[in-house]
């Protein structure tokens, strides 16, 4: 399985913003982006670097890719399949991404983070429809009730996972009940309720070339 080795914290800081890629640490002061506000690297620090159309759009589509831990093939994958589709193409991406399975069980809580999410898909942890899918990168559909499997709920990065969750509260488009471990994927997310830091116009225009 093909993965992003790279440094979590370093990506965040090359994107200059919180990808949110390490779970709790994230909502700390240990956050790298918050401690050194600058990319990483010996020329990190350097003032006055331009990016030219093509650099910020390039930046943009790297930051999409990483904040859903996608690799460059089955991103540019995904953007055919947004790009076929019916309705605006930037905002069919983003629901495709949103409806990957790890993606769901992250936000339902499942894993301190998406990486810690696939994890728990890749191990067999998880129940769509009370059938097992260990494939990260599987589309859940409006309706499907995903659910971590009776075995793994002991587990207690789980159950820390549910509780950071809740406390910040879960989307308008998921239906959790917390102490089932379960939730429902009620429908794909607007993109009024996607984060209005994410410029997919950029990547639209990035792949139009």
């Amino acid at each position: 399985m093909a993965r992003n080795l790279d440094a979590k914290c370093r990506q965040c800081r090359r994107e200059g913003e919180k990808l949110f890629l390490k779970g709790e640490k994230c909502f700390t002061d240990k956050c790298a982006v918050e401690r050194r506000a600058y990319p990483p690297g010996q020329h990190g620090q350097k003032k006055n670097t331009r990016l030219s159309e093509y650099g910020g759009q390039l930046r943009e589509k790297q930051k999409v890719r990483r904040i859903y831990g996608v690799l460059e093939g089955q991103f540019r994958l995904t953007y055919k399949q947004a790009e076929s589709q019916r309705g605006i193409t930037g905002e069919s991406l983003l629901q495709i991404l949103e409806s990957r399975l790890d993606n769901v069980s992250y936000r339902m809580g499942f894993g301190a983070s998406r990486s810690e999410a696939r994890q728990v898909v890749r191990h067999n942890g998880l129940l769509v429809n009370g059938k097992r899918v260990n494939i990260p990168s599987y589309q859940v559909r409006p309706g499907d009730v995903v659910e971590v499997v009776e075995k793994t709920r002991t587990q207690l990065r789980i159950k820390a996972a549910i509780a950071a969750a809740e406390q910040r509260g879960f989307p308008e488009w998921i239906e959790m009940d917390t102490k089932a471990f379960k939730g429902i994927f009620k429908a794909k997310p607007q993109r009024a309720e996607l984060p209005a830091t994410i410029n997919e116009h950029l990547v639209v225009e990035l792949y139009s070339k």
